[in-house]
């Protein structure tokens, strides 16, 4: 069967955009290119076309021996940005209300949210510098390693060297870096459920076995430790914890945070913390850097300045081991005035503007019976609710739910599902307040027109 040239065009897309680090999962289905939107089957269905031969070229042979990669089809994890495309596509182009979303983890498109102007400066000034334009070392220039360094130390009783640093391509290319690193043969990994989906996807890549711990949201979405021990092996080689949580908005306290450290140390692996979310907390627990525990279990730290300093775009991300026992042992030249120089205010505005989304949100989820907020949010810029279809007359489940109030309200949020749990829904509260406002009051229209009659 010869493949036509749309086919192509898709695979071609689809691995081209794969080594952008854009879509890391098999569970796309639709890109929107420009106006223009271009229909591409799910990755694991290009995988089956590619080994069975069905994309061929005009001079095919049949000794050609490439084949599609089988761990497409193990990547059963739901690609979050693919599922934020596929609702945006489902919007009402004739509706004339503006889209909300309150589903993305980026907002800098929000005047509220502009970086400082210390951060820009730093960008210009490193550029017209000349400095920095030739190739940088692999783990990164030796400047940059060692403002994080520094700056990382602030938070815990001990120095961080700069050769504890590699710097990344994003937050997104740490966790693929060290996910390769881990990935051997029959060694597995625990995950939180829900968590962040990108851990899933480059692990199933890496053909590295996934084992969910769960977060108890009663608890304050704790870590459930208790399961921890129960899924680790002698094949088990890390957990990953996000603090401050995404998607559950939660920021654990310093003695849960121990006792996770002591945990790890019984079963003698290590933490990975995804800290990208680090400091951006409002509620009544501060935050404190897993690396603090590092004398108890070793911590390889992963972040970004893309949360803190509201600049997802510009692609800077680390990967620190916090190590101080040595267990582990045996854009870039704008960073240290970035780090340096950043006044505090400049972090206390976002924090403010966080903080009293988050009351927002609390406050207006209350008034739509079908949503049961269970843990008011506490750092990042999430929340997690439960959904209660039984209450919806037309409703079958979260991705319906979330589907149906793109096209009707214009309104986007994501689906539980896309993070590991049914049924549940993930909001972005870090919008302008008005433009919340307006988009939680829509999701309250959304379930007046769908509640049972009584």
């Amino acid at each position: 069967m010869k493949s036509n040239l749309k086919t192509v065009q898709a695979l071609t897309v689809h691995f081209a955009l794969y080594s952008l680090s854009t879509l890391p999962t098999s569970s796309f289905s639709t890109f929107q290119l420009s106006k223009a939107s271009l229909q591409i089957p799910p990755a694991t269905e290009l995988a089956s076309y590619w080994e069975l031969g069905y994309l061929e070229m005009e001079n095919a042979s049949k000794k050609w021996v490439f084949k599609g990669n089988k761990a497409l089809e193990a990547a059963d994890a739901i690609c979050v940005r693919g599922v934020l495309n596929m609702l945006n596509d489902n919007l009402n182009g004739d509706d004339n209300k503006p889209a909300i979303p309150l589903g993305h983890g980026d907002p800098s498109v929000f005047p509220c949210f502009r970086t400082t102007a210390i951060a820009e400066d730093a960008i210009v000034e490193a550029v017209r510098s000349a400095e920095f334009n030739c190739y940088s070392p692999t783990i990164g220039i030796l400047p940059a390693r060692r403002a994080i360094a520094a700056y990382l130390s602030q938070d815990i009783s001990y120095q961080l060297s700069p050769d504890d640093v590699y710097l990344t391509v994003g937050c997104n290319n740490s966790i693929e870096v060290i996910i390769s690193v881990l990935a051997s043969p029959s060694a597995n990994i625990l995950l939180p459920r829900p968590g962040y989906p990108m851990y899933e996807s480059r692990a199933a890549f890496s053909n590295l076995e996934v084992r969910h711990f769960d977060l108890v949201p009663e608890k304050g979405w704790q870590v459930d430790l208790d399961s921890v021990e129960a899924l680790a092996d002698e094949n088990t080689v890390a957990m990953v914890i996000v603090n401050p949580g995404n998607p559950c908005g939660s920021v654990f306290t310093c003695q849960h945070l121990k006792k996770v450290a002591e945990t790890a140390k019984k079963l003698g692996i290590f933490v990975i913390a995804d800290e990208v979310y680090g400091h951006l907390t409002f509620g009544s627990n501060p935050f404190v850097p897993m690396g603090k525990f590092g004398s108890i279990v070793p911590v390889i730290t992963l972040g970004s300045i893309s949360k803190r300093w509201i600049v997802p775009g510009w692609r800077l991300g680390w990967i620190v081991t916090c190590d101080p026992n040595g267990s582990l042992k045996k854009s870039r030249g704008a960073i240290p005035q970035i780090l340096e120089k950043t006044k505090d205010d400049f972090f206390a505005k976002i924090i403010k503007i966080c903080s009293q989304a988050a009351d927002i949100c609390y406050d207006r989820l209350k008034e739509i019976p079908c949503i049961t907020c269970p843990h008011k949010p506490e750092g990042s810029m999430f929340v997690m609710v439960k959904l209660n279809v039984s209450l919806l007359e037309d409703i079958d489940d979260d991705m319906d739910f979330c589907l149906k109030l793109a096209r009707e309200e214009s309104v986007i949020v994501l689906p539980g599902v896309a993070v590991g749990l049914k049924n549940w829904l993930r909001i972005t509260f870090a919008v302008e307040p008005s433009t919340l406002e307006e988009g939680l009051g829509r999701i309250k229209t959304f379930y007046n027109r769908h509640m049972k009659q009584q």
